[in-house]
């Protein structure tokens, strides 16, 4: 809204200081310092109103150290977040962007299921919170709208390198390259690392490229709903999954800012993607949402954020990597995630199958998530939470540096 209000000033009264909005990192900037200031001065405020309406986490006795001692805390603080986010974006970024209204929407949507689970949960008094298939249908929901706007929506392009043409003896033009719908993403460590979901309906004959969207949606919607449920799992020791989420989220605003310039795209050799640069705004206004929403949540929490923002979180996670695309990245920048997944998998498949064989359930882990596995080996939560983040930063880095590794 204030780029919008700053750009009339600037072309009917030459305001001074307002084109400073054209620019996309003068916004990001400023989108950053806002969420962080709502999140921690006005954070506060939102926990003393959850307390006041005895929005108290109910904590399952899973003999783990220090557990009792949470019971009563507020949770549903994934609020902050969601506030400490959308009013920044709202103010600083373009809101005709398809980008932009795309991880809008994700976020509310999200939220509410989110939110939907943790009322049932406080107020129902229903531990089981909202019914699991609700759950998935509602990312599969999400995973079917996001797909479909970004495979038939006009203004979700790629565009050619601009290219250098000589016109006469002396003269070089720049010449720039069309704007193309397309399925392309990318594959990390592969030098020609460009692969189109099209390809794999390519069998079904000529003319099968326009049914590419069979491919690309259910994708979108296996992504989406594996990452939701990934950043979900994460979430059961104090700052694990806010720390681990915010260093996902700023690698991913790396991406977009790099994707968005036609300058750095080029330079790296990556697929310029139009309009995707204003994605910085909503990042850093995300990353500063998260790191503020972790003044309250770094041992000991005085705040859960609840399924309302894990699930949230891990919605948008996964929107940003498939906007930039980057979504085959996500085993390794959600590389935590993805363990806490499938330590969550492998000890319920190992139980199963070791109950059926011998007639006695047998585990892999002490306790899944994994977080829990080392909890019960004696390890304090902070120190969990340390190194989980060491790990992520990491896989931050080894993520960015595909850039140029191929």
């Amino acid at each position: 809204m204030l780029t919008y209000l700053f750009e009339y000033l600037e072309k009917q009264y030459q305001f001074p200081g307002a084109t400073l909005f054209q620019f996309s990192t003068f916004r990001a900037a400023m989108a950053i310092l806002l969420s962080l200031i709502i999140a921690t001065a006005f954070g506060k405020r939102i926990i003393l109103f959850l307390q006041k309406q005895q929005v108290g986490e109910t904590i399952r006795d899973l003999g783990l150290e220090g557990q009792k001692q949470k019971a009563g805390t507020p949770t549903m603080g994934g609020i902050i977040i969601i506030l400490a986010t959308l009013i920044p974006v709202i103010l600083f970024a373009r809101l005709d962007n398809i980008y932009i209204i795309l991880l809008i929407f994700t976020m509310l949507w999200m939220g509410a299921i989110g939110f939907l689970d943790d009322y049932i949960k406080v107020f129902k008094k229903n531990k089981e919170g909202l019914k699991g298939r609700f759950k998935v249908l509602g990312q599969v929901t999400l995973g079917l709208i996001v797909g479909a706007v970004l495979y038939f929506h006009p203004e979700v392009t790629m565009r050619d390198h601009d290219k250098s043409i000589i016109t006469s003896e002396f003269v070089v033009e720049q010449v720039k390259g069309a704007e193309i719908k397309s399925t392309m993403t990318t594959v990390p460590f592969f030098k020609n690392n460009e692969f189109d979901y099209g390809i794999l309906i390519d069998w079904a004959g000529d003319g099968a490229q326009e049914y590419a969207w069979l491919i690309f949606i259910p994708m979108i919607i296996l992504i989406v709903t594996a990452v939701s449920n990934g950043a979900n799992l994460t979430d059961g020791i104090d700052g694990l999954a806010a720390g681990n989420s915010a260093i996902i989220v700023f690698t991913l605003g790396v991406f977009a800012l790099v994707s968005g310039n036609a300058v750095f795209s080029d330079y790296l050799d990556i697929m310029y993607i139009p309009r995707v640069g204003e994605l910085l705004i909503f990042v850093t206004a995300f990353v500063g949402a998260l790191i503020g929403f972790l003044w309250y949540n770094a041992f000991p929490a005085q705040v859960f954020m609840g399924d309302t923002g894990s699930l949230t979180i891990g919605g948008v996670i996964a929107v940003i990597a498939i906007i930039v695309r980057k979504e085959l990245l996500i085993p390794v920048l959600c590389g935590i995630f993805f363990a806490e997944s499938l330590s969550v998998m492998l000890q319920v498949g190992y139980f199963k199958y070791t109950r059926n064989k011998y007639g006695e359930g047998r585990r892999i882990f002490l306790m899944s998530p994994l977080h829990h596995h080392y909890q019960k080996k004696g390890y304090h939560e902070s120190k969990i939470v340390t190194r989980f983040w060491i790990v992520g930063i990491l896989l931050a880095i080894v993520t960015i540096v595909t850039l140029k590794i191929r």
